[in-house]
């Protein structure tokens, strides 16, 4: 249980620091994290996201990608979707204290411009650090 704290103070230190660094504390990192947020989650959706979040207590927030090559062909195109993906996260890692989330996309993510993205994802995180991210 301490190891966690810990964990959670250094993910929320780095948050709250200028450099906002993603680091290894806020990402899952194995299949067996990625498994429960796929068994119990809320899912929300935008036109470009798919987001599946699992209320987790006791850690920090963590964000784990699953852009599908069937949706975006281009490595460059893969890589771009994950950099906002992962820089949106990090600026909302205060917000999402104990929620895990995997993020997907959908079709139109390759086709809309980068703000679009970020404005999509960050109208999502709003909507879960507000709401209750109660598992269905």
């Amino acid at each position: 249980m301490a190891a966690s704290h810990l964990a959670a103070a250094k993910v929320l230190a780095d948050a709250s620091s200028n450099n906002r660094r993603f680091s290894r504390e806020a990402r899952l990192l194995d299949a067996q994290a990625y498994s429960q947020v796929f068994k119990k989650n809320k899912r929300l959706s935008s036109p470009y996201w798919i987001v599946l979040a699992h209320r987790h207590t006791g850690n920090p927030g963590r964000l784990g990608l699953a852009i599908a090559k069937k949706r975006a062909k281009r490595a460059v195109d893969r890589n771009r979707l994950k950099r906002i993906a992962r820089e949106s996260f990090r600026h909302q890692l205060v917000a999402l204290h104990g929620i895990d989330a995997v993020v997907m996309n959908k079709d139109g993510a390759t086709r809309a411009s980068s703000s679009q993205l970020r404005q999509s994802l960050d109208k999502i995180w709003n909507e879960l650090s507000v709401g209750q991210t109660k598992p269905r």
